[in-house]
């Protein structure tokens, strides 16, 4: 046997030690790995990876807080909540949202214009939940439900939203709460607003956007892998928004909006002894309810495009000729600079020219009044005597005297976007038209017209101060707040307007405002079962030439004179002022008088024996009910009549293109 071939037990042995001794070694470096890599994630890394994994089963969801509930005076419900099914999309969920979005347009009929709208949000949400869908309908929730597991992140959560339960009748004064836009994203707090999709856009709901909002809470949940929540593991309860009872009576603005039906015009009425605003209605109005969740372009284009403009807001922004309402006013600055006493009286032919110059300013009667002193240039509203005051008073002293009354700058009522009107001066026509002043400016601003403008609310708040004889306390429609926020309501007089005439002189300007009533221009509204002190305005639109008489047969309706009533009641113990504005309504004293009239009845002959009170939930359910009939009727035909316009467009070109 060749011993060559016989293997060298000792140096196989060897070989054999070393290579277990190499294996050993890389399972020992191995195992130590292992136990630092074990060390390091159970111990330095332990928090980090423990909220990884928690963040994959429990989320937090923010609480959002209950707005608060809008009352009027009497307890009446004028903006409540309701719960709605609402979509949401959850960004860290969803790989491709824009192709979710297109799979679910079709269960949340949703366009292309929300498409883009969402997917804009999502790039700015960091995250954060973003809203679908408000108000899903039990049809859509269904749909959703069956294909849930194919949306990942797509969740649908139970939200309190806005709801105004007598559409247009509160829309200008309370206006209503509307998804947050970008530019309100960049100004707002986003803590506060977590969970909050809505803000308040306009009216009260914008004004007291702070106390109504609350403080958002938060809600930590275990869900499983699809997002479904399993349990509730923690909780901060939000606090719920302020409740706030305005001045407003619903059946005073009933009444108001009842009086102005089918005519173009707005109603202030004031409470003179404390502020509180009363009634606040413009007309025509509008249904806020559409714009909570979202309103379509169609009908959002509708509404901006409607020649009667019910989006504006008549009462708080329309500017006009504020005509013969100023008179009082005015009468009294002629005794507080001594140009006037009561029986201080002029002689009036039918008009007045200024010294050297041959042109007439026309008195409303032709042939004039004959002799006339303070009281009776009220009564029969005698422009010639308020001609000649001015001329007297000039420019200058007549818009310092004016303002007082708060004409030409804020009544400060609480509500966002209050227009001033115009309370001209040189200095104002100076800085706006760069040109002087003219002595026939000052005539037409005697009398309320040319440069002079107000608006409804300036001439109620200037009542409500001739009514509480000078004492001035800022209009006002918030009464009460109820809730965390602490909120300062005003109800004291905040100043006196500084007159140099006899104290007497405010209760010689009542009576002579209630002669108006009983035999001047306002007679054909007097009762005698209270006291009723009135001044009747017609502020004209278009201009009429020299020599010529207004024929209103022979104008277009839309350029008919404003009509104007202002007044309070009753006159010992005044408890309502108002100012009433008509459109191209004609006369003050045959249009606008007679809607004071109903709503001086109403505050103080019916409103404590017979109040008008809302509708039942199944009376309110019928008349919505045919309001959207009505609705779909006037959809209907506004399609069909765009529909020949486009025919009849295409016609007309195809005819052209022939040609």
């Amino acid at each position: 046997m060749n011993k060559s071939l016989i293997p060298d037990t000792e140096q196989v042995n060897r070989v054999f030690m070393r290579r277990i001794l190499i294996l050993g070694l890389f399972i020992f470096l191995g195992m130590s790995v292992l136990l630092l890599r074990y060390g390091y994630l159970q111990v330095y890394a332990h928090d980090k990876y423990k909220t990884q994994a928690d963040n994959n089963r429990i989320k937090l969801i923010s609480a959002p807080p209950s707005r608060g509930y809008i009352y009027d005076r009497n307890g009446i419900l004028l903006a409540d909540n309701q719960p709605v099914f609402t979509a949401m999309l959850s960004p860290d969920e969803v790989k491709d949202p824009e192709r979710t979005l297109s799979l679910l347009a079709p269960i949340f009929d949703l366009t292309d214009t929300d498409i883009t709208d969402i997917l804009a949000r999502l790039s700015k949400s960091k995250n954060d939940p973003v809203t679908i869908k408000i108000d899903l309908t039990e049809k859509q929730v269904a749909q959703f439900s069956e294909r849930k597991p194919f949306f990942r992140g797509v969740t649908i959560q139970s939200k309190l939203t806005r709801s105004y339960p007598y559409d247009e009748l509160f829309a200008h004064v309370i206006g209503y709460v509307g998804r947050i836009n970008d530019k309100e994203t960049k100004r707002i707090d986003k803590d506060r607003y977590a969970g909050t999709d809505l803000i308040g856009k306009i009216g009260i709901e914008d004004f007291y956007e702070d106390i109504l909002l609350g403080e958002p809470g938060y809600q930590s949940v275990e869900t499983d892998v699809h997002g479904n929540i399993l349990r509730q593991l923690d909780t901060e309860p939000p606090v719920a928004g302020n409740d706030i009872t305005l001045s407003l009576d619903y059946g005073l603005q009933t009444i108001a909006q009842q009086q102005l039906d089918g005519r173009r015009g707005a109603i202030v009425a004031i409470d003179p002894k404390n502020g509180d605003v009363l009634a606040f209605v413009s007309n025509p109005s509008y249904d806020p309810n559409p714009f909570i969740s979202g309103i379509s372009f169609k009908d959002y284009d509708a509404l901006r495009e409607d020649i009667d403009q019910p989006l504006y807001n008549r009462a708080l922004q329309g500017m006009y000729p504020p005509a013969s309402t100023i008179k009082p006013f005015e009468g009294l600055g002629g005794l507080h600079y001594g140009l006037r006493d009561w029986e201080t009286t002029i002689y009036d032919p039918g008009y007045f020219s200024l010294p050297g110059d041959s042109h007439r300013f026309r008195d409303w009667k032709r042939g004039g009044h004959g002799s006339v002193n303070l009281k009776k240039s009220i009564m029969m509203s005698v422009d010639t005597y308020y001609y000649k005051l001015a001329y007297e008073m000039g420019i200058q002293r007549l818009h310092d005297w004016m303002v007082r009354f708060g004409f030409g700058e804020d009544t400060g009522i609480d509500l966002p976007n209050e227009k001033s009107g115009i309370m001209p001066s040189p200095k104002w026509k100076k800085d706006t038209y760069d040109k002087g002043w003219l002595p026939g400016e000052t005539i037409s601003v005697s009398i309320g017209q040319g440069y002079f403008l107000a608006t409804p609310l300036q001439i109620a708040n200037a009542t409500a101060m001739m009514a509480n004889k000078g004492n001035h306390i800022t209009p006002h429609l918030l009464k009460r707040s109820d809730g965390a926020a602490e909120v300062n309501v005003i109800t004291k007089s905040d100043g006196k307007i500084d007159y140099d005439g006899k104290p007497s002189d405010w209760t010689r300007m009542h009576d002579a405002m209630e002669d108006t009533v009983k035999a001047g221009t306002a007679r054909g509204i007097y009762t005698s079962r209270y006291r009723i002190a009135g001044k009747t305005g017609t502020a004209q639109v278009k201009s009429i030439a020299q020599g010529k008489s207004y024929n209103k047969s022979a104008i277009d309706k839309r350029h008919w004179d404003h009509a104007w009533f202002n007044g309070f009641a009753p006159v010992e113990d005044p408890q309502i002022a108002l100012a009433v504005l008509v459109e191209n309504g004609g006369g003050g004293s045959a249009v606008a008088a007679p809607i004071g009239r109903a709503l001086f009845d109403y505050w103080v002959l019916q409103r404590k024996s017979d109040p008008i009170t809302p509708p039942t939930p199944d009376e309110l359910k019928a008349i919505k009910y045919q309001k959207a009939l009505d609705k779909a009727k006037r959809d209907a035909i506004r399609d069909q009549e765009q529909a020949l316009k486009e025919q009849a467009e295409a016609q007309a070109a195809t005819t052209t293109a022939t040609e």
